[in-house]
């Protein structure tokens, strides 16, 4: 592995797009630890001392910008604004024709969703810039704290700090892009595991502090295994036989090759926990805005939702979570994979699946396969998702417990496709690559 690393750095492109890839990863990571303007720094790092800040979306978006939300800097949205916005996107082609025929016409199709994406990013970081400042402005975003993050309050500071925050997603955005087209692997992911890594020393560290050498121990341990079961579930599909007639093109013969179209166990990725993880923050959020100021006590339906619905270490959380998470696969993948389309082409290109007749039988065949598959897939995610809350319960540790969860799958998803990538550029050049 070490021997093939070095391979990579041998070769000049590959060492340029390895080394252009670190240098914006490099810079991503110094953003977040610069304030922006108008925070004062050493009051947020008084109040992160506190310890107040634990659960919630709002630890959720910290652990997507590498703890940058919770230091309000000028990364402080991270990447966030762009995974809504692209997932937005790909809701609307379901809604809307226009976004559907985008989506066939091919790359400059793509081009034209790429562009709207970017645009609906902007918008979605400039309405959570101003969230982020109306929160630090009133201390409820790092919980009780006795000292204000933004002393001075004025509009002046209040608009510049929001400009800097939605400016600070638009460069996040294009630094993702930049890695796309000129570095190794895709941009957008690449960040999201940067940040999400950047988070494992911190979460280790508390474990060994708080736990004991023992407990650290066990929880390398565990993670290892789960690395080993998701690396082997994301890399598990179900390979669909596809064989191609053959057909006469003026003088030449094409077709009478065979393939296959391969169905994942995991097709959905970690989007499902993502949905669910929104979904199960609106009720604490509606009761968060019921909740009387002045110390009268809450209504009764108030005071269920913050008993049953805001802890991920009560029951009922986790099962209303591992539900939500098994129904978004399902609904995600129906958006995402299309059976009569996929039929459709292979007809149209002399496909068939040996033993099923063309057309709408093919599409039926899909379908079945595919909502079985989907099954096992979507209990994975649910049982993944869950480590965190019984590792909660277990042994006292936060939401973000390194070994599960959403950064879990992504930074494994990330890494193999990453690996995958430089693999291929390294075999392009006759080497033996990073996989044997």
């Amino acid at each position: 592995m070490l021997s093939a690393i070095g391979r990579a750095f041998r070769t000049p492109d590959l060492r340029r797009k390895l080394l252009f890839t670190l240098g914006i990863i490099t810079i991503f990571r110094l953003g977040a630890f610069i304030p922006a303007p108008g925070v004062d720094y050493g009051n947020v790092q008084q109040c992160l001392q506190l310890g107040n800040t634990e659960g919630g979306l709002y630890q959720f978006v910290n652990l997507f910008s590498g703890g940058a939300l919770l230091q309000v800097s000028i990364f402080a949205l991270g990447i966030m604004p762009y995974i809504t916005a692209s997932i937005i996107t790909q809701l609307l082609r379901v809604v809307i024709p226009r976004f559907q025929e985008l989506h066939q016409e091919g790359a400059q199709g793509q081009s034209t969703l790429t562009q709207y994406t970017r645009y609906l990013t902007i918008a979605l970081g400039l309405l959570n810039a101003t969230t982020l400042v109306s929160l630090a402005r009133s201390g409820a975003l790092l919980g009780d704290c006795p000292v204000p993050l933004i002393p001075d309050d004025s509009l002046i500071t209040v608009i510049l700090l929001i400009i800097t925050l939605t400016a600070g997603t638009g460069l996040i955005m294009w630094m993702g892009e930049l890695i796309t087209e000129r570095g190794v692997g895709n941009g957008m992911s690449l960040l999201i595991f940067t940040a999400i890594a950047a988070g494992f020393p911190t979460s280790l560290g508390e474990i060994l502090r708080t736990q004991g050498a023992t407990v650290f121990a066990f929880v390398l341990a565990m993670g290892v295994v789960v690395v080993a079961l998701v690396i082997f579930v994301e890399q598990s599909q179900r390979r669909i036989p596809v064989q191609y007639a053959k057909r006469m093109v003026g003088r030449r013969t094409l077709g009478g090759s065979s393939t296959y179209i391969p169905i994942k166990v995991n097709m959905a990725g970690v989007i499902p926990v993502i949905f669910a993880s929104s979904m199960l923050y609106l009720p604490s959020l509606i009761a968060q805005f019921n909740t009387p100021q002045d110390g009268t006590a809450p209504a009764g339906w108030v005071n269920w939702i913050t008993t049953y619905l805001t802890s991920g270490d009560h029951p009922l959380y986790m099962a209303m979570y591992f539900l939500l998470i098994v129904f978004f696969t399902y609904f995600y993948v129906a958006i995402t994979f299309n059976p009569d389309e996929v039929s459709e082409n292979m007809k149209k290109y002399g496909g068939f699946i040996p033993g099923i007749r063309a057309g709408r039988p093919t599409a039926e065949y899909l379908q079945y396969v595919l909502s079985r598959i989907t099954l096992p897939g979507a209990i994975y995610l649910g049982l993944v998702a869950l480590i965190p809350l019984i590792a909660l319960v277990a042994i006292g540790a936060n939401q973000n417990f390194p070994f599960g969860g959403t950064s879990i799958l992504i930074m494994v998803g990330v890494g193999l496709e990453t690996v995958k990538q430089i693999d291929a550029q390294l075999q392009q050049r006759h080497y033996e690559g990073l996989l044997r």
